[in-house]
Formats: structure tokens, sequence, C-alpha cells
């Protein structure tokens, strides 16, 4: 059997840096790049890493965009979208239409909540398989990828509706441990495929820290993640608003929290150990007057809790101030409204 195709839709720090250790595989891997094209037309990725080593990958195939990927005509297997999540901006799972055929797999590595719905909707006869990832990678500049220490991505398949006898024989379910399959042999020790409600759990964990340090960061001017730990009041806060997110989660999952999964105390004496001052990804979009995913680390998470007849108000907050202030920040100069 020829070996699975794989394309990285988005292919920046963590695309590349996944893509390059599938590739290790054998497996093709083919990537679509935005800003970052020429560089890697040109001269692939140069990868660094403690772990991996350095090395240079070039992609079986360098796509422009969606057009030149559907020109090539390749049936691929797996379709690992790796964009930012901005259901606000655009529907990006638009862009893979043409691409997405009987036997793909899309796999959504993206942040947030309720992701998955726009490609469930666009594509109901695909495997949509939900990942996260908690990996330190960075671009700092074209095809240049960093990693440092962190490497772990947890995939499952997204069947919301259907019951726990029924999705062991999903293909999704296979779908979901083949991927993870294409990632430990790649070399990601820390990779492991689950079920659904187990990686919607994963994704409201991540919730609870990402929802809680985001915004914090962008709304503090800019701090990092170990100086809001290490300071009382931001610390309080970062506690308060983990704690309303881990402990809604279950009531709407209908399941408590595996024991393995971090509580909220223990996340914030984590980050004062261990973090090298890095700042989330909310600031740098901030800062750099980009869109922030607002709308899947905080709208969805108190719409879906709604919905089920929970109300969150420190989130709520968090999401009124920011929306407000990004409305701020990008409206017209001298505009009144």
């Amino acid at each position: 059997m020829a070996p699975p195709e794989v394309l990285i839709f988005g292919a920046g720090a963590v695309g590349a840096f996944y893509g390059s250790l599938i590739a290790k595989t054998g497996t093709p891997v083919s990537v679509v790049c935005r800003s970052n094209y020429s560089a890697v037309k040109a001269s692939g990725f140069a990868v660094t890493s403690p772990q991996y080593g350095s090395y240079t990958w070039t992609p079986t195939r360098v796509f422009s965009s969606a057009d030149a990927a559907r020109s090539a005509g390749v049936h691929w297997s797996y379709i690992v979208v790796t964009t930012k999540a901005l259901p606000d901006v655009s529907d990006d799972s638009a862009l893979l239409d043409g691409l997405v055929s009987d036997g793909t797999a899309v796999v959504l590595v993206q942040n947030g909540l309720g992701v998955e719905e726009p490609y469930t909707r666009r594509f109901p006869h695909a495997s949509v398989l939900s990942a996260v990832t908690i990996v330190s990678a960075s671009q700092p500049s074209h095809g240049k990828i960093t990693h440092n220490r962190w490497t772990r991505v947890n995939t499952g398949p997204y069947l919301p509706d259907i019951g726990a006898a029924a999705e062991s024989s999903h293909p999704a379910t296979a779908k979901a441990k083949e991927f993870t399959d294409l990632l430990v042999s790649g070399g990601v020790k820390d990779a492991s495929a689950y079920t659904h409600q187990k990686l919607q759990q994963v994704r409201w964990h991540k919730i609870a820290i990402n929802a809680s340090m985001n915004p914090s960061s962008v709304l503090s001017n800019g701090s990092s993640n170990a100086a809001m730990a290490l300071d009382p009041d931001l610390s309080a806060h970062l506690k308060a608003v983990m704690e309303e997110v881990l402990t809604t989660a279950p009531k709407i999952l209908g399941a408590p929290f595996p024991l393995e999964f971090a509580t909220a105390e223990h996340i914030i004496r984590s980050t004062r150990k261990n973090d090298s001052g890095s700042r989330p990804s909310m600031w740098g979009d901030w800062e750099s007057g980009r869109p922030m995913e607002l709308e899947v680390i905080l709208g969805n998470p108190i719409r879906i809790a709604r919905e089920k007849g929970y109300e969150m108000p420190r989130m709520q907050t968090l999401y009124a101030l920011l929306k407000m202030a990004q409305t701020n920040r990008d409206k017209p100069k001298g505009s009144k409204l």
C-alpha cells in the first residue's frame, strides 16, 4: 500500500514542527504556507530542538494557497489544520472545499472550544479529529523553527452524537489511532489517542489555562505567565478563573475530570517554577494588531455553558472587556463610535 499523504494546512511553527516529525517516518508530508511560502519553497524548514537536534526538512510539496493544493489532485489521507481559529473573522472550513474526499481525516490542532463544528457541518462524511497540543515552538523568521521543551499532543474523534459503543467501531476512532501512531513513530513520545469525551475534557482543561492567562496578559499590558503567577492579586484572579472553568466543565460534559488532570493550584505552582518569562500568544496578537482568538477561548465556552444553564461570570467579564478593547483598537482613526 502507498503511504498516507499528509497535508499541513497553515504551516507555521506548530504545523511545520509536527509535519517534520511525521515526515521522519517516510510519510509524504506537504504544506500550505502563507507569509513564509517563498522561504520554504526555496529552502524548506530548518528546525532546531534540544530533543530532536538540528535538521532541515524539505516538504514533499509546498503550496502557496488552498487553490494550489487543489490543483495538485492529490488524495489526502490527513489534512492537519494548524491555523488560528477565528470564526468571527472567517469560516476557514471553506478553504478545504475540494481537498476533503472519501477517506480523508481532518485533524484540528487548534486552541479553544467549538472549533470542530464548522468542519462537521461542511464535511459530514469525513472523519473530523480533534487534537490538543502543548508544544513550545516558534518561527522567529520565515522557515526557521525553534522547538524548546514541551511536546505533547492528544487526538480523538469528534463524535458528539453517538455512544461509546458505536464510537469504538467508528472510522474516525481508527483514524485517530493511526494519526497518533504516525506521531509516535516520528519520535513524539507523549502522543495519545483519546475517546471523544476525554479529548473534550482535555480541551476544557486547556481552556482553564488559556482563558485565564491569555486575556489577563493583554489586560495587564503584556505580563508574562510567570509574572502573573507570582503576583498575589493576579495569581488569585488566575486561580479563580481556572476554578470557574474546572468546576463548570464536568457539569457540561457529564463526567468529572480524570484524577491525573492538574488542579488550578498545581497549574499556578508549576507556572511559578517552570515558566521562563514567556507571554501568551494572545498578547502577541494584540500587540501586532491581529485578531485575537476571543470566540473560541472565551465566547464559545460561555455560550456552551449558558445553553446548559450555567453562567461563568469571570469569563464573561474578560470576554466583554477584551471584545470591546479589540473593537476600539481596530476602529478607524477619528471614529466617534
